[in-house]
C-alpha cells in the first residue's frame, strides 16, 4: 500500500513509529507537512501539490494535525478524501472532536458520563454559572487551550469569579468544569483502534499539580481498566466518528466520566507505559479497512 502521514515532522516520536510500522509491514511511506501541501479544487480532478508538483493519491492518509493549523490541516484531508484515500480518521470528525463545547454537547445527547459543564458570555452570569456546576474548587478551561495550558482550578468562587471575568474580558472563549476530587490528579488515558480500546495508562500529576498531562510532568503507568471505563471509551470514540482516538477518563464516585477524546493522541507515553507497539496496530486496522472512497462523507459537511 502507498501511505501518507500528514505530519509537520517526521523526527517526532509519533510520527516516527508510524512510519516504522509501515515500512516493517511492506508498505510504502512518506511524511507530507499539511501547510506545505495546496489544492487543486476541481470539480472533475481534485489535485494536492506538494513541492510544485502533482501528488498521485494514495491508499490511505493518516492524519498527524496539530491543533493549530486544524482547519488548514482538515482542509487538505478533506482533499485527499475527495481523491478516494482512506483516512485513519476523517475530516469531519477531527474537526468536530477539536471543538471541545460540540464534542461535550454530543457525548452528553449520547448518555455518556460527563464533569458538570458550563458555559456562558456575559460577566452577569457568572456566579449562577459557577453554583451551576456545584460552586467552587472549579476547573477553568479555554476552549482552544491543548496539552494542559489555559486550564485552571479556581480553589473559591471569588478566585474563580476574578479569573472568569478576566478571561471574559480578554474575548476567550472559556468552559466551567467540576473539579473531580476523588480523581486525585490522575485520569486515564484509553487508546481506542476500531471498536477496541488496545492499551491504557493512568496519568499521574506531579505534587502540587492537578493536570496529568505528560507535558506538564504527569507520569504515565500501566493501568487495569474496568469494563464499564472500556465501553466508554470505545463509545466516545465511536460518537465523535473517530477509527483511532485518545479517550481521557476520570475515575469518579458516579463512574468514568470522558474529560476529552483527542483526533491525534501520542504514541510515546503510551507505548513505553504498556510496552504495546500501538503504531503496528495502526497500520494493522489499514490493511483490514483501507478500499478506494469508503470514506463515510465523502469529503462532506
Amino acid at each position: 500500500m502507498k501511505i501518507a502521514i500528514l505530519s509537520r515532522n517526521k523526527k517526532l516520536y509519533s510520527t516516527r513509529r508510524l512510519m516504522e510500522a509501515c515500512t516493517e509491514r511492506g508498505h510504502e511511506v512518506i511524511v507530507l507537512d499539511a501547510l506545505r501541501c495546496y489544492m487543486d479544487i476541481a470539480p472533475s480532478k481534485p489535485e494536492v501539490h506538494w513541492k510544485g508538483e502533482s501528488i498521485p493519491t494514495f491508499d490511505a492518509v493518516i492524519p498527524r494535525i496539530g491543533a493549530s493549523v486544524t482547519f488548514y490541516g482538515t482542509a487538505v484531508l478533506r482533499q485527499f478524501e475527495m481523491m478516494g484515500a482512506f483516512p485513519l480518521n476523517e475530516s469531519v470528525a477531527i474537526t468536530r472532536s477539536r471543538d471541545k463545547l460540540r464534542s461535550l454537547q454530543l457525548l452528553a445527547r449520547r448518555g455518556i458520563g460527563l464533569p458538570n459543564t458550563g458555559y456562558a458570555n456575559d460577566p452577569d452570569d457568572i456566579k449562577d454559572l459557577i453554583k451551576m456546576v456545584g460552586g467552587a474548587p472549579l476547573v477553568i478551561k479555554l476552549l482552544e487551550g491543548t496539552q494542559g495550558i489555559g486550564v485552571v482550578l479556581a480553589e473559591t468562587n471569588k478566585a474563580a469569579e476574578s479569573v472568569i471575568e478576566a478571561f471574559m474580558g480578554l474575548k476567550a472563549n472559556i468552559m466551567v468544569q467540576e473539579y473531580i476530587k476523588e480523581a486525585g490528579g490522575a485520569d486515564i488515558r484509553c487508546l481506542v483502534i476500531g471498536d477496541k480500546v488496545v492499551a491504557a495508562m493512568k496519568r499521574q500529576a506531579p505534587p502540587g499539580e492537578f493536570r496529568s498531562n505528560l507535558h506538564r510532568g504527569g507520569s504515565a503507568s500501566l493501568v487495569k481498566i474496568t469494563p464499564t471505563e472500556r465501553a466508554t471509551a470505545v463509545k466516545a470514540a465511536r460518537v465523535m466518528g473517530l477509527n483511532v482516538a485518545g479517550v481521557d477518563i476520570l475515575r469518579s464516585g458516579r463512574g468514568p466520566l470522558v474529560m476529552e477524546v483527542n483526533s491525534s493522541p501520542g504514541l510515546e507515553g503510551i507505548e513505553n507505559a504498556t510496552g504495546k507497539d500501538v503504531a503496528a496496530m495502526i497500520i494493522q486496522f489499514i490493511e483490514k479497512n483501507a478500499k478506494p472512497n469508503r470514506t463515510r462523507t465523502k469529503g462532506k459537511g
